[in-house]
Formats: C-alpha cells, structure tokens, sequence
C-alpha cells in the first residue's frame, strides 16, 4: 500500500497555515477533482478523497494538534491514545454549498443562525413629469408598514407569556441533515423550519398581532426625489422596510423612479436635446428665433446663411447632477429650416426674382446649363449670319 502523503503537502499550505488558508486551499482542489465534473476518473476521485481526508483532520483544532504531534499514526491506532477517526462523519456542508453553488450557478446561500438579521428591502416605484426629474420634486407615498404590536412589543407571545427555546434546533436557529454521498455521510445546515432561524417559538400567540409581533398599517410619507434623477434609478428611505429579526434593523424603503417622456426634449445623461423650426428667410438672413428650455423660453440669434441641421449649444440649460446641483449639462438644439408651403403669385414671382438673382438655379439642372428643348434646330451657317447682321 502507497504511504500516505503529509496532509500540508496534499493541500500545499505550509505548517503555520490559518483555518481560513486551509479552508480556501481545499475549496480550489475539491472544485479541481470533484468526481462530479470528472465523471469515470478514477484519478481524480482518489486526488478528491485525499484532499477531503486532509481537510478533514486540519480543519479540526483537536486532529490537526494530534496529527502534528503523531502525524498519520494518530488516526490509524499506532500511536498511543489517539485511537482511529472516522472520516465519514465530518461536517462538510458550508464547503460543498459554496462548491456546489459555483458549479451549478446556485444563488447566495442564506445564512444558518439566529444573530441579529436585517430585514428585507420594499420596494415601490412612483412617475414623475420630466421637468420634476430635472429640479426635483417631494412625493407623498402611501404604502404597507409593519409597526411593532403594541399587546406584545414585538415578541409575538401572549401578554403574561413568552416565547420558548425551539425543540427542533434547541435554540440554535439551524439543523442538520445528514445525507449519504460517495464518500461517506456528508451533514448539510439548514434553517430551523420550525422557527425560522429564530431559535424561539411562540407557544400562545398575541390576539393583536397573531404572533407575528407587528401590525400592518397604511402610512404617508413624504419622499425627496433630487434633481437630475433618471428613469429607473432608486431613492433610497432608510428604516421603512421590513422589520428585522432578532433584534436586526428594518430594511429599507427603495423607491423606483418613471420619468415620463416630454415631446419637446430627449435627455442623454446630463444633456438635452431638442429641434428648433426656423423660416428660410431667417435661415438665410439671420435674425431672433425663439427656443424652448426646461427653465422656460429663451431668444437666440441665428447667423446670416444657417443651414438645417445646425446645432445650437445653450450651457449650463442642461439637467443637474445628482451630486451637485449647481453644476448642469447643456441644452443642445438642432435646427431645421421650413421650406415655404402655400405660397401666393406674387409670393412666387418674387422667389423666383429672388433665385434669378442668386444663381438661377431654376433654369439649371444640378449647376449645369439647361439642355435645349427637343424642337430647337441646330442654326447652320446662313442662320447665324442673319443673327449677326440683325445684331448690327
């Protein structure tokens, strides 16, 4: 039979390792060679079960000292007074749940005692104009709130009662189940269904609360919602959530914000964005136009010659930052020049005294001279003499 390798050398932790090393040393080799994701290896499986018995002895304040004092001898009987050590008996369950919860995806496991927890978060959500989302606004919320019973202050026991140390976990606000593996019986810790984790049960419930030791009721409260919030994002009121569990704080109140869309502006993080119809004769002229911002109507003056789809930067017209107000984004407008539509005769026979008098683009076809119509003949010789001499 092959000698049994020092157990520091199967982990690869040094003599002076803490609990946390050796833990974290064998979590990496049980992931490496669990049997489960090498199926049929039989390498691997025998690497598993060596890891496993090393873990199992230095994780053990006693073991760990007889093995440092007789080494492999004091779990075989060789040694005096150390006797043998069952290996199938180790408590392994905090190990495998991580193991496990990193292969298959699993979710945080919940924690198995009965100290103090916080409660959980309540969450709501509330719609806000535009305009509120960018200088802020306060909201009155109507929600569920457990308030402690008043009968039992919180105990959840009948006055004159108490409530009593739970039988199934004897107080420890945890169980665990044993459960046959490959390698022998491996104990997994759960939480006390009996008492929730509590590690109380109450024997005579209050009448007020049904044991539970609060009372619901509907509550107001007045919410601040900061400027420059975005669609989506939370405000968050402390102590408003659920209540927590021995002796815990509440959880808190998350309140999930719905801007409303404005068809005038479009926000990018800081910044808005907005277009702005001009008149030809201002695009081409200049002149005032009138432009609308969240902080109301502003006049701007549009240079001579401004083409569609010019942009205009207002500073600082922006929304505010949510940490610091007094700095904002900017306002940024597109401009777009209407083509005149409906026009009158005289409207028409000036626009085209107009384009006669910038390029006659009326009688050219993509800047070049129009082709003659079809029915022109070409002039010969004696033609262009008559032109000639009329000209004279």
């Amino acid at each position: 039979m092959a000698e049994k390798r020092d157990y520091y050398e199967v982990l690869g932790v040094p003599k002076t390792a803490t609990d946390a090393e050796i833990k974290k040393a064998f979590r990496v080799l049980a992931k490496k060679y669990h049997p489960d994701m090498h199926p049929g290896d039989k390498e691997c499986e025998e690497k598993f079960k060596e890891a496993q018995e090393a873990y199992a002895v230095l994780s053990d304040a006693d073991k760990r000292r007889q093995y440092d004092q007789f080494g492999h001898a004091a779990f075989d009987g060789g040694a005096g007074g150390a006797g043998g050590f069952d290996f199938s008996g180790m408590d392994m369950g905090d190990i495998f749940g991580d193991i496990f919860g990193d292969f298959f995806g699993g979710g945080s496991r919940r924690s198995a005692n009965n100290g103090p927890m916080k409660g959980a978060n309540i969450r709501l959500s509330i719609r806000i104009s535009f305009e509120e989302a960018v200088f802020g606004c306060e909201k009155e919320l109507e929600f569920n709130y457990k308030e402690e019973c008043a009968t039992c202050h919180g105990t959840g026991a009948k006055p004159g009662t108490s409530p009593e140390t739970c039988t199934k976990c004897g107080g420890k606000g945890k169980v665990v189940y044993s459960q046959q593996s490959l390698f022998g019986m491996v104990q997994n810790v759960q939480t006390c269904p009996e008492c929730n984790g509590t590690g109380k049960v109450v024997k005579e419930k209050c009448a007020s609360c049904r044991g539970t030791g609060y009372i619901t009721k509907k509550v107001r409260k007045k919410v601040e919602i900061p400027a420059g919030i975005d669609n989506g994002q939370c405000v968050r009121v402390r102590d408003y959530g659920e209540p927590g569990t021995n002796g815990g704080p509440r959880g808190d109140l998350l309140v999930e914000v719905i801007v409303s869309s404005n068809p005038a502006f479009q926000r990018q993080d800081m910044n808005i964005y907005s277009n702005v119809s001009i008149s030809f004769a201002i695009a081409a002229l200049g002149g005032d136009i009138r432009i609308k911002t969240v902080d109301g109507d502003i006049i701007s003056s549009v240079a001579p010659g401004t083409q569609t789809g010019t942009r205009i930067r207002l500073k600082g017209k922006g929304v505010p930052s949510l940490r610091n107000k007094a700095v904002r984004g900017d306002h940024y407008v597109t401009l777009i020049v209407q083509t005149p539509t409906g026009l009158s005769k005289d409207a028409k026979e000036a626009l085209r005294q107009f384009d006669a008098l910038t390029g006659d683009s009326l009688n050219k076809e993509n800047g070049a001279t129009a082709p003659k119509a079809k029915n022109e003949k070409k002039k010969g010789f004696m033609g262009k003499l008559k032109e000639s001499l009329d000209d004279l």
